[in-house]
């Protein structure tokens, strides 16, 4: 009789300083064999195919998603966690449970997802074997180490590896059942916040820490896995900051040793971490992209980082935009600068069924944050449009002239990374001169584009100078908003 594993998941990164409430509108769900049917890239995914080419028998209940944004709607959660936990409850005999979360979700009302759901995991199987792939910018908690026995985060940033993650926590499953040992976890707080723009792996002092966990796993037979886990830093909580986290087979003692020596190790190299990327307060980046182009060296892409979507922002924040609209050189540019794009429903409702060439008077922007910008009065033109896109979660785009400057706009909460968002609209992204995007590293879609790219430090809820941040919860003293202080690195 073949072993019953369990899988699913809420997977979410959860902007606090932003005012957006995810609801139902802006999650998708994929449930029960459509986890088994449609195999894509995610860990998710990766667990599954695993588990099902190792002769497990997979139950599958539900993974949730949505684009990174504000904290979730508590009632929607709780609809979707109480499916969940009621396909756990009623299911019988099973062997363990294996889940994809993200590690940084966080619900009105409620605080953190993961350590909720694992309690209530945990309320009806005490003693099952619980693990579960994160993503690398999880914020460890104590409910989350509590409550499951192995944890796995993200190797690579842009995230690269997520199916290869879901690879990994199945075989700690998998082993576990086989061998019939029981992980060892242990994981050490360090007081230390960084974005994604400081840490991509490809590049010091990430790309050595990672090579040092590769290789770790890879010949002491002792472990099931390494991780670091960077938390999220445009979440306002007590428990934020870098994780590392140990899976060993061995005792606990070796587990705790392990993951307080990548603890030093991590701290030891705080001052390594910086903007490796050509990174530009936002006036200077609008000149020096100017400067680029007058040379012959484009497109330029200039990344909005203060409004990135994919790091949780609103997508609606107006002050690089208006800043552009000053420009009267930009204004004159041909092919004109392209801004993807603003999270704007009632723009997109007024133009969508409108002919092409309309043109009206608007207000764009800060109609869901309200508070880090202003709605810009603007003349704009409908230069062309799609409805339902089907690679942005059917959402209905439409490209809008304004003073010279092309914008797109969305009537949902997208990501911004991919250059087939602008194609779609009809327009040769590659032979534009400056490209906007409301994102933080360039991500392999829109960097390949580039012949010059640069960080412009926006302001917005995704904000990459943290001490512009309104931060009320959070645990202090931490690096980088404090400096001469001796580290508590402690155990969660």
């Amino acid at each position: 009789m073949k072993k019953k594993i369990l899988v699913g998941g809420l997977h979410h990164e959860s902007d606090t300083f932003n005012p957006i409430i995810t609801n139902k509108d802006d999650i998708w769900v994929k449930r029960g064999n459509q986890l088994i049917n449609e195999i894509g890239q995610d860990s998710c995914s990766g667990i599954v195919k695993t588990l099902l080419d190792n002769d497990f028998e997979v139950v599958s209940t539900l993974i949730a998603r949505a684009v990174p944004n504000g904290v979730w709607d508590k009632n929607y959660y709780l609809e979707l966690k109480d499916e969940l936990i009621s396909k756990v409850r009623e299911e019988k005999n099973l062997s363990a449970i294996c889940l994809s979360l993200h590690g940084s979700m966080r619900v009105e009302g409620i605080g953190e997802a993961e350590g909720d759901i694992l309690e209530s995991i945990r309320e009806i199987y005490p003693d099952i074997l619980i693990v579960s792939s994160l993503d690398m910018h999880a914020t460890v908690t104590d409910k989350m180490i509590k409550y499951c026995d192995a944890f796995v985060g993200y190797k690579c940033a842009p995230h690269t590896d997520t199916f290869e993650t879901g690879v990994h926590a199945a075989n700690i499953v998998i082993e576990s059942l086989q061998k019939g040992v029981k992980p060892t976890m242990s994981a050490v707080h360090i007081p230390f916040l960084v974005a994604g723009e400081q840490s991509e792996t490809s590049v010091e002092p990430m790309k050595s820490l990672i090579d040092n966990l590769r290789e770790e796993e890879k010949n002491n037979d002792d472990i099931f896995a390494l991780s670091y886990l960077l938390g999220f830093p445009w979440a306002d909580t007590k428990e934020n900051g870098v994780t590392s986290l140990v899976v060993t087979k061995a005792d606990e003692r070796k587990a705790r040793d392990k993951a307080m020596e990548l603890a030093n190790i991590f701290w030891n190299r705080r001052e390594d971490f910086c903007f490796y990327n050509e990174t530009r307060m936002p006036k200077d980046a609008l000149e020096k992209s100017l400067e680029s182009v007058n040379n012959g060296i484009y497109p330029v892409v200039i990344s909005d980082s203060g409004d990135n979507p994919t790091a949780g922002s609103s997508s609606d924040v107006t002050n690089f935009l208006k800043l552009i609209l000053e420009n009267d050189e930009i204004k004159k540019m041909k092919p004109s600068l392209i801004y993807q794009s603003f999270y704007d429903k009632e723009v997109v409702n007024l133009f969508i069924n409108k002919p092409i060439s309309t043109a009206l008077n608007i207000k764009l922007g800060a109609k869901y944050d309200r508070f880090k910008s202003e709605s810009l009065n603007v003349s704009a033109k409908l230069l062309s449009k799609v409805k339902n896109f089907q690679d942005a979660e059917n959402t209905n785009l439409i490209l809008l002239d304004i003073e010279g400057v092309n914008v797109i706009v969305s009537d949902k909460h997208i990501g911004c990374y991919d250059p087939n968002i602008i194609r779609a609209l009809g327009v040769e992204v590659e032979k534009r001169k400056i490209i906007v995007v409301k994102l933080g590293y360039l991500e392999p879609e829109i960097r390949s584009i580039a012949k010059r790219s640069m960080m412009a430090l926006t302001t917005g809820s995704s904000d990459e100078l943290f001490e512009r941040l309104p931060y009320k919860k959070l645990k202090r003293p931490i690096y980088p908003l404090d400096k001469d202080f001796e580290p508590d690195l402690y155990y969660i």
